[in-house]
């Protein structure tokens, strides 16, 4: 099977590195190899890794996406791996890069590899196909041979460009296997097992702006208790804090809803272009037929309809920012206000179908229990299907719906709707999912639904057709420059609800 994509690194190892166009040869996937990863031991098949591209691929430093040294220029594939050329760019990074591998300091290749398919064996993971995404210069590889075996740095320090090479035409044949989930991502750099260290630092002097100078002028007199003092100085977070900021992360942390389950839970289409309101017929009065004796006429019942209307309305949001704001924040700024003001988008239009909801039929009184529940979906489903002729298939809860259900138990304390194999078999809902079922229904979990405990309206039976939400092909962003120096953004979109049929919608009537 297909499973979600995982990161994994692994290593092979450095062939040449050329001092005449700083470029480093190697081999960066070997098939067949067994190397140690965090999930145990991964192999990687012949031909699992595919469609490289090598204008995309970068040689970066340690696996860090914010340093790359280099790029790749060509590959071929062979029946052992795959050998790859990178470019050596002509910066500090990268010249030392070249130094430190010459050294035996960092002279290890890892791939990192985004697998899609997977299939465990006696022996580890073997992947069967997978993404190049990037490889690496690192220090400890998952291979002892691993190692850079040349490293010379060119004299030429002028800008050098990174040409694309065509790609290799060597495709491996693909391998069959039978794949299972790989479940967390995994690094094949070879895991160091060291002891925790001891340090112990000598009693400072420095306790203050004259005492780092008085030990300063020392330290450059030649005093080298002073210097040892100066260096421990210079390496505290505590007296240089002007020095070590705190980093910024590129995560925004938010706890805003953007599903719209209400509107899941009953049909869709598409909304008309035009007009802001629309017309949709309806039967009144149906025809009869019935049974007639021979020679009499037969009895007259005209078909009768009307139509309902149905009003076209626009959810609309609006932020209003500073030129500084939007100029001089991180770009994540504008990828975050356009996802905040989709999800208050999603969040109006999905409590407009919860208000249609609540003008529905009230169904029968029931207990907040367990046995309520089901009386209410048995009772409020007979009475949909004999008033619509269509079934109650979609059941919308609140959250303080979803979890009595969760707590629902039988007699002996077993979970009526947790356990992966219940005798009975009356649905399955977990905190793992707010998408589940019920006692044959669809259970749709709204946080939206802001009536409080197990009461009136918590909880909605729907028969889906019984409600359409009509929503244009798009929302629309809208950005307006304005007088007192500040840019609007507005965010909007127009939408229907049509009820067609109230008997289809079943609300939750507690005793």
């Amino acid at each position: 099977m297909t499973q979600p994509e995982t990161l994994v690194t692994f290593s092979a190892p450095v062939m040449t590195a050329s001092s005449e166009t700083r470029t480093i040869t190697g081999q960066i996937v070997p098939f067949g190899a067994v190397g140690q990863t965090s999930l145990g031991p991964v192999i990687f098949e012949l031909g699992s890794i595919h469609d490289i591209n090598p204008a995309d691929v970068k040689l970066l430093l340690q696996h860090d996406g914010t340093r790359p040294i280099g790029k790749m220029t060509d590959f071929t594939i062979t029946p052992g791996g795959i050998n790859a050329s990178f470019k050596i760019a002509q910066t500090s990074a990268g010249t030392d890069s070249l130094v430190e591998a010459s050294q035996g300091l960092r002279d290890g290749l890892s791939v990192g590899a985004s697998i899609i398919d997977s299939v465990q064996k006696d022996d580890g993971i073997h992947v069967l196909s997978a993404r190049l995404v990037e490889v690496s210069l690192v220090t400890d590889p998952a291979f002892a041979e691993a190692r850079v075996s040349q490293v010379a740095a060119s004299a030429d320090t002028s800008t050098q460009s990174i040409e694309e090479i065509e790609m290799s035409n060597e495709t491996p044949e693909a391998v069959e296997a039978e794949v299972v989930e790989v479940v967390a991502p995994v690094e094949a750099s070879r895991v160091v097992a060291q002891g925790s260290p001891i340090f112990s630092a000598p009693r400072s002097p420095i306790v203050n702006a004259a005492s780092y100078l008085e030990h300063s002028v020392k330290a450059a007199q030649g005093n080298e208790d002073s210097r040892q003092y100066v260096m421990a100085a210079d390496d505290s977070t505590t007296t240089n804090t002007g020095l070590t900021l705190p980093s910024h992360m590129n995560e925004f942390i938010s706890s805003t809803f953007s599903g719209r389950p209400a509107v899941d839970a009953v049909s869709r289409q598409a909304l008309s272009a035009t007009g802001m309101s629309f017309t949709i017929p309806r039967l009144t009065t149906a025809p009869t037929v019935a049974t007639t004796a021979e020679a009499v006429a037969p009895s007259e019942t005209g078909m009768v309809s009307d139509y309902i209307t149905v009003d076209v309305k626009k959810a609309s949001g609006y932020n209003e920012c500073s030129f500084e704001l939007l100029d001089r924040s991180s770009p994540d700024f504008y990828t975050e206000l356009v996802s905040q003001l989709s999800s208050a988008y999603a969040k109006a239009t999905d409590n407009a179908v919860i208000a249609a909801l609540a003008a529905g039929t009230q169904g029968a009184t029931v207990a907040a229990t367990a046995a309520g529940l089901q009386s209410f979906i048995a009772t409020e489903s007979a009475a949909a299907f004999k008033a619509t002729s269509g079934y109650a298939r979609n059941l919308v809860v609140s959250t303080d719906q979803w979890a009595a259900i969760m707590g629902y138990a039988d007699t002996t304390g077993r979970p009526l709707y947790t356990a992966t194999s219940p005798q009975n078999a009356p649905g399955n809902a977990s905190s793992q999912s707010i998408v589940g079922g019920v006692l044959g229904t669809n259970l749709y979990v709204d946080p939206n639904i802001t009536v409080s405990g197990i009461i009136d309206d918590s909880a909605y039976l729907v028969v889906p057709e019984a409600v359409t939400f009509y929503e244009g092909p798009q929302t629309r962003l809208q950005v307006n420059i304005l007088t007192s120096g500040q840019i609007g953004i507005n965010l909007y979109g127009y939408y229907a609800i049509a009820t067609k049929k109230a008997t289809g919608i079943r609300r939750f009537n507690l005793t």
